[in-house]
């Protein structure tokens, strides 16, 4: 019975998933020193997929590839990492 309900949590979780999703964020990280300083942060978080930071751009955008995390929890890991991320698309 145990193993039922835990076999159609986990079907019932993977159903709700947010798949394939790119959010971009207007961000503060503007050098190579703070990308250095975020990176153990985002790298660290497996349910990111990919994630790069354009330092040349004036909004210093963050973008990030994830299946799994909501644009608020993205912006809660830049905040740990100490710098501020404001979603731009959507």
């Amino acid at each position: 019975m145990v193993e039922t309900v835990a076999s159609f949590s986990k079907t019932f979780l993977n159903n709700f998933k947010i798949k394939n999703m790119k959010y971009q964020f207007k961000t503060n990280i503007n050098c190579s020193g703070c990308i250095e300083s975020v990176t153990p942060y985002l790298s660290a978080n497996n349910e990111i997929k990919h994630w790069e930071v354009d330092t040349k751009s004036p909004d210093k955008v963050l973008t990030i590839e994830t299946d799994n995390l909501s644009d608020e929890m993205i912006r809660e890991i830049v905040k740990k990492a100490g710098y501020k991320a404001e979603k731009l698309n959507g």
